[in-house]
């Protein structure tokens, strides 16, 4: 399940070409500029970090990339930085989507996104791997909320045809489902929680311990918000026995919390998982 690190190139500067509402809780943010020529082919589903203006600035101010990584500018004008998932990209139409979830002004990224107009800046940097599935497991199991909805989408995508699974999405209300194109061997499910926090909720944890666990090798696609992906994560591993290193889990936010207040247990609840599989 290992995919190769992308190579780094600097953070690029690029601008909204058209936005478009794709249910009343998410927003396509559609980027293009010279800027993005040479991005990685096959980027469907791999992280990103917007940069992101500061108030009073009409462009953010990027880093610039240096022998051991980021070079970030002084704090009081350095980018606000939020990670992201690849929606699509098209390289013959010279044009990246990302899909941001809503939350009014309570938020940049949100703000940024409500407010986004063609010609607006922003800065890209990335991408990281894309999710990770086994290609060769009997059975194919994705879970995650609207987070999380761009890596399954590009996962359902790259299964092989022939390929069977479950797909599990818990979203805020019905209004939030949306079209979602997957193989014939595959059903998918959408859980509403009504309107619940997403953070106490155990939907996912709920549904996953109903289903019928189907016999032979069983790839995980986990992602989504931090207690509801450890809830799960821990029922598969122990009570399912999926192996660790036919799991991928990535924690994408926290109920609650920032993406500052959230890196650190983030990037820890990562590595654990890393250290397993090793």
């Amino acid at each position: 399940m290992s995919t190769p690190t992308p190579k780094r190139s600097p953070p690029r500067m690029l601008r909204v070409r058209r936005t478009l509402q794709l249910t009343p809780l998410m927003r396509r943010i559609t980027l293009a500029g010279e800027a993005l020529a040479g991005f990685p082919l096959d980027s469907d589903g791999a992280h990103i970090k917007l940069l992101l203006a500061r108030e009073g600035q009409r462009e953010p101010v990027l880093p610039t990339l240096g022998p051991d990584g980021p070079m970030w500018p002084p704090a009081d004008i350095r980018p606000i930085a939020r990670t992201y998932t690849v929606a699509r990209y098209d390289a013959e139409a010279g044009e990246l989507d990302v899909d941001l979830v809503l939350h009014g002004d309570d938020g940049p990224a949100s703000r940024w996104a409500v407010h986004a107009q063609p010609g607006d800046a922003v800065g890209v940097a990335g991408p990281g791997g894309p999710p990770r599935f086994v290609p060769s497991a009997d059975y194919h199991l994705m879970i995650g909320d609207p987070s999380a909805l761009a890596a399954i989408a590009a996962a359902l995508r790259g299964v092989p045809r022939k390929a069977r699974g479950t797909v599990l999405i818990e979203v805020p209300d019905h209004s939030e489902v949306q079209a979602l194109p997957y193989p014939a061997g595959f059903s998918v499910h959408w859980l509403s929680r009504r309107g619940a926090r997403p953070g106490a909720s155990t939907l996912l944890l709920d549904a996953a311990k109903a289903m019928a666990w189907p016999p032979g090798r069983v790839s995980v696609t986990l992602a989504g918000e931090s207690n509801q992906l450890l809830a799960v994560r821990d029922f598969l591993l122990s009570e399912r026995g999926v192996a660790r290193a036919d799991m991928y889990a990535v924690p994408y936010w926290k109920d609650e919390h920032t993406e500052e207040a959230y890196h650190a247990e983030r990037h820890r609840i990562m590595d654990e998982l890393e250290e397993a599989e090793s």
